[in-house]
C-alpha cells in the first residue's frame, strides 16, 4: 500500500474512533458534568501531527451528529487548538505536555455549554467539571493508550513522557 493512501486511511480511522467513542459514551459526555472518554485519543498528537486534524475532525462529526452545530464548532476547536498547542511545549512531562488540551476545553466548553444548551450551572464550576473531566480522559485512559501504543510498532516516535509533575 502507498504511503499516502496508508495515511489518509490511517487518520480516517483516528476520526472514526473518536466518533464512534462519543456514540458509545454519550451519556457521560454531552453534559455539565462529562467525562468525554474520545478526549483520550488526543494523544495520537504526541506520535503524528496529522492527528490534531484527524481527531479535530472527529470531534467535529461527532458533534454534530450528537449535539449540535455550536458544540461541533467551537467544541472541534477546543480539542484543535489544545493539540496543536501540544507540539510547543517542550517537556518530557506527560501532564504538563498534555495540559493545553485540558485548558482549551476548559475555558471553551462551558462557554458553549451555557450558550448552545442553556446550562445555569455558574460558568467558573463548569470550567472546574469540564478541566476535571478531561485531566481524567488525557492523563488518565490516554496515558494508558500512550503507553500501550509505546509497546506497538505503529508509530515510529517512541519518546517516553514521565507522568508524574513534579519530575
Amino acid at each position: 500500500m502507498n504511503k499516502r493512501l496508508k495515511r489518509v486511511l490511517q487518520n480516517a480511522v483516528y476520526a472514526a474512533m473518536y466518533v464512534a467513542l462519543c456514540f458509545v459514551f454519550q451519556p457521560i459526555s454531552f453534559a455539565a458534568i462529562q467525562v468525554r472518554i474520545a478526549e483520550a485519543l488526543c494523544i495520537l498528537a504526541l506520535f503524528d501531527d496529522m492527528a490534531v486534524v484527524s481527531v479535530s475532525i472527529g470531534c467535529f462529526i461527532a458533534n454534530i451528529l450528537l449535539s449540535g452545530i455550536i458544540d461541533a464548532i467551537f467544541g472541534s476547536f477546543a480539542s484543535f487548538f489544545g493539540m496543536y498547542l501540544i507540539k510547543y511545549i517542550k517537556t518530557d512531562n506527560f501532564f504538563l505536555k498534555m495540559l493545553p488540551t485540558v485548558l482549551s476545553n476548559a475555558f471553551i466548553i462551558p462557554f458553549v455549554l451555557r450558550i448552545a444548551f442553556g446550562e445555569t450551572m455558574p460558568i467558573y464550576l463548569l470550567m472546574i467539571t469540564i478541566a476535571i473531566g478531561e485531566v481524567v480522559s488525557i492523563h488518565g485512559i490516554g496515558y494508558a493508550l500512550y503507553n500501550a501504543l509505546l509497546k506497538t510498532n505503529l508509530f515510529p516516535t517512541k519518546k517516553r513522557f514521565k507522568i508524574l509533575w513534579w519530575r
